[in-house]
């Protein structure tokens, strides 16, 4: 199954940018399912990254500018609030063009 969102076509393992709930920048996660519950409403199981400054330790001088942590936190949403896709590269790679939908991870699974 797959769910359209802004004209994006989103599957299982994309990238996802999430409306924020709170603050100003989307949440990053990957897609693991989608599901239509009974009352007819499509949802979207998704697992979600943190930005180094999301998490206790903070963001440190070695964390590069767009670097995010996988994390274990699974969330359910409305696949109303994908606001659109995003790519999340290991750490090493380098891109010949960086967009403003390019992140990083030191571990991506």
């Amino acid at each position: 199954m797959a769910a359209s969102s802004t004209s994006h076509c989103n599957c299982v393992g994309d990238y996802v940018l999430l409306r924020p709930t709170e603050g100003n920048r989307p949440t990053v996660a990957r897609v693991e399912k989608f599901e239509q519950d009974n009352m007819d409403r499509k949802r979207v199981h998704v697992r979600r990254f943190y930005r180094p400054e999301e998490t206790v330790g903070g963001r440190q001088c070695f964390h590069r500018n767009k670097e995010l942590f996988l994390s274990d936190h699974y969330d359910v949403h409305s696949v109303d609030t994908i606001e659109g896709k995003c790519f999340v590269h290991a750490f090493g790679k380098r891109l010949a063009y960086e967009t403003a939908n390019d992140y990083f991870c030191r571990f991506p699974q």
